[in-house]
């Protein structure tokens, strides 16, 4: 989109993870957008450098708030509405960006504790975030919520199988929550960025092939050296999607890289009435064969 001024105009938005990389370029293009944000994240000082990053930015009257809060932790998560509330007096968006890539290595060796905390941030910490927005979302009539996804939704990746599984598992929550609440004027959308050059990548480079799989270290250098998917193709697509452009388009796994999203709007009965841009099981005949279902 080339231009995004005002889509999001005293839109009051929470943003999840959003002290770097792709949460805090959401966060800028939220800002120029017109929306008053409230980031989060895990460390302090970071936050800090990113809420004053932002706020530097903003135009008069546009709030940026800080506060800093572990997804995973109910009581966190609570608060950190609470504090919306109190700063804008209703919530709008939700940006579920915080996540963590977890353990490396064969699934019966790496660190159990380590694997489930991945659950903890990737899975719970989302779905915990919507829990806590919904009502305010009903109360209203309204509400956008927007999922980041990754790779392992849409595909297996051995060594890194706890960031595979929640990733997946969270795809099919936003199905199922956008189902439950079809009608009631929210839509709840996932994004794939894309293969990003993030401190993600970064990880999988420091953990090396023995950790996460030669075929998918190899590509992760290639991704590195081609500068991988820009920033700012999830980013828009975030923008998009907590806009009034994509009212009605829910319950889908969108690619900011690939797919057509601006020209959604023109498609929303097929959509609808279709399971395009979900996830779902292949059966023989979906690919040519005579056998089996």
């Amino acid at each position: 989109m080339s231009d995004m001024s005002n889509l999001l105009a005293n839109k009051a938005t929470i943003i999840t993870g959003a002290n770097q990389g792709l949460g805090f370029e959401i966060s800028k293009k939220y800002l120029e957008s017109g929306a008053d944000l409230l980031i989060c994240a895990r460390s302090a000082a970071m936050l800090e450098t990113s809420r004053a990053a932002l706020a530097a930015l903003a135009a008069p009257g546009q709030k940026v708030v800080a506060k800093v809060a572990d997804v995973s932790d109910q009581g966190d998560v609570q608060a950190l509405v609470d504090e919306a509330m109190a700063q804008f007096g209703r919530v709008d968006i939700l940006v579920n960006n915080a996540g963590v890539y977890g353990p490396k290595g064969a699934s019966e060796d790496v660190d159990w504790a380590e694997w489930v905390r991945a659950i903890e941030i990737n899975l719970f910490g989302s779905i915990l975030m919507c829990r806590a927005v919904l009502p305010h979302f009903k109360a209203a009539g309204r509400g956008k919520i927007i999922q980041l996804s990754g790779g392992g939704a849409t595909n297996p990746l051995p060594m890194i199988s706890a960031y595979a599984v929640s990733k997946a598992a969270i795809i099919r929550f936003i199905e199922t929550l956008a189902e439950e609440v079809r009608g009631l004027g929210i839509d709840v959308n996932a994004i794939a960025p894309g293969a990003l050059n993030t401190r993600m990548l970064a990880e999988i480079l420091e953990a090396g092939p023995e950790k996460v799989g030669r075929a998918f270290y190899e590509r992760s250098l290639k991704q590195r050296d081609s500068g991988g998917a820009p920033l700012d193709k999830g980013a828009d697509l975030a923008v998009f999607l907590g806009s009034s452009l994509s009212d009605g388009i829910t319950g889908k796994l969108i690619s900011a890289v690939w797919d057509p999203w601006s020209d959604l709007p023109g498609h929303l009965e097929e959509l609808n009435a279709t399971d395009i841009y979900t996830l779902r099981r292949i059966v023989p005949k979906d690919r040519g064969m005579d056998w089996g279902d």
